[in-house]
């Protein structure tokens, strides 16, 4: 079960070892690159080579048609369509706030500056397809991107029930606006997402979650196309003291731990009884687990338990191993917030389990892994839209400045630069 660490050992093992994990298996990158170099030359017919051989099925057509769409709706509850519709409602409300209008940023008679705010304008969602399905993916990836007003929302994932994919993402796609969902998974998704096929548009960003050869895939055509974030394995890290619930600790550590064997739970405590309860709670909680295997081996190698001598200090490693996220089990969890530099999310107080942002509460779920949330955010309309500044000079304020740009041209030997200035300079003086 979750091992004990001192800060000093935590440190040397989770946070320092961490740059070296970042590299990606060679093998892995070798495959993705050979799948991307194929799909971008050769097009429908290497895709559907490798659909084959990874998805085990080539569909008759890619496209989910709009008669499957629509008999997705008749296939699943209507208990789950209100809870889908609800935790849209939520999503959406949330980000509504994060939109941002076009502004002028300095405006003066002579002196125009500012800001233009345009979504992009194609944009294609991943959706594993694994041993689960994810519609809380396909909500916190299009809703954010349907309110940036991007035109057209692509999304892909393998269909693994036949020739059909997952009624639940069929109806969460229409409830977050997708426009179009393809029956393609893994890196054959990403290129064909990427590069475009016969049959398939290229997009400008690939967004959404994946496996090592995704995360790979994304990383190989980033700069053709914009990515999200290349996304490691999940993990949350848990501050609780002598007042916390140990049974509320465990739930929470093992709601992450299930995700995979690659997943990581960290708890930091002053008390020393609290966490002895905990972990007689995890083993007794594990037992009825049905991915019980896969909890109990990330628990066992991925995770860490670190008995600190403050509160204090347990903010310090947390913000040193800046975690995706950030469970604050403490009596009055506000007046901790500020002590937060480094997470992905934060969930504060003894009944904010991480597992409700997952789904239902709408902040996003799609956030910076493996100490990324140093510096970057989780995803938001920000990464949907494009801004473009703009800038205007009357003749008298280009006079005005003239100088110092010529001067600075020069200085940094670009006489053309200086030259664009003093053209206008001299022909100003002429009239």
């Amino acid at each position: 079960m979750i091992r004990n660490y001192s800060p000093e050992q935590f440190i040397n093992n989770f946070i320092q070892c961490r740059y070296k994990e970042k590299s990606m298996q060679e093998e892995i990158v070798n495959i993705a690159k050979e799948v991307i170099k194929s799909i971008r030359l050769n097009g429908e017919e290497a895709l559907k080579e490798y659909v084959k051989k990874f998805d085990g099925i080539v569909p008759k057509q890619w496209e989910v048609t709009k008669e499957e769409r629509e008999l997705a709706w008749k296939n699943i509850s209507n208990e789950i369509v209100v809870t889908l519709k609800k935790a849209a409602k939520n999503i959406k409300e949330f980000h509504k706030k994060q939109l941002q209008q076009s502004r002028f940023m300095d405006l003066s008679e002579d002196i125009i500056s500012g800001q233009l705010f345009r979504p992009i304008e194609r944009v294609g969602i991943y959706v594993p397809g694994g041993t689960a399905c994810y519609p809380s993916t396909v909500l916190m990836n299009a809703i954010p991107a349907s309110l940036a007003g991007v035109e057209e929302i692509i999304m892909t994932t393998p269909a693994r029930m036949g020739e059909r994919i997952s009624p639940i993402l069929s109806v969460a796609a229409d409830i977050a606006g997708v426009d179009k969902i393809y029956k393609i998974g893994g890196i054959q998704a990403i290129a064909a997402l990427a590069y475009g096929t016969e049959t398939m548009q290229a997009v400008d960003k690939i967004v959404g979650p994946g496996n090592a050869y995704v995360a790979a895939a994304k990383s190989l055509v980033f700069g053709d196309v914009g990515i999200d974030m290349i996304a490691g394995p999940s993990e949350v890290a848990i501050i609780a003291d002598e007042n916390a619930n140990p049974t509320f600790i465990a739930a929470d550590l093992i709601a992450q731990a299930e995700h995979d064997v690659q997943a990581r739970t960290f708890l930091f405590t002053t008390s020393e009884k609290l966490l002895s309860e905990t972990k007689l709670e995890l083993i007794k909680q594990c037992e009825c687990l049905p991915r019980r295997e896969i909890a109990e081996k990330s628990l066992e190698f991925q995770s860490a338990s670190v008995i600190v001598d403050s509160i204090d200090m347990a903010f310090d490693l947390v913000n040193q191993l800046a975690p995706e996220h950030l469970e604050i089990q403490l009596d009055q969890p506000l007046t901790y917030l500020n002590k937060v530099k480094n997470a992905g999310s934060v969930f504060l107080g003894y009944h904010t389990p991480e597992a409700l942002g997952d789904y239902f509460a709408g902040p996003n779920h799609v956030l910076p892994t493996g100490g990324t949330a140093r510096f970057s955010s989780g995803l938001s309309v920000d990464d949907f839209m494009k801004k473009t500044t703009f800038l205007y000079y009357s003749k008298a304020a280009l006079e005005n400045a003239s100088k110092d740009v010529v001067t600075l041209a020069n200085q940094e030997k670009l006489a053309g630069h200086a030259r664009a200035v003093q053209v206008r300079i001299q022909e100003n003086k002429q009239m």
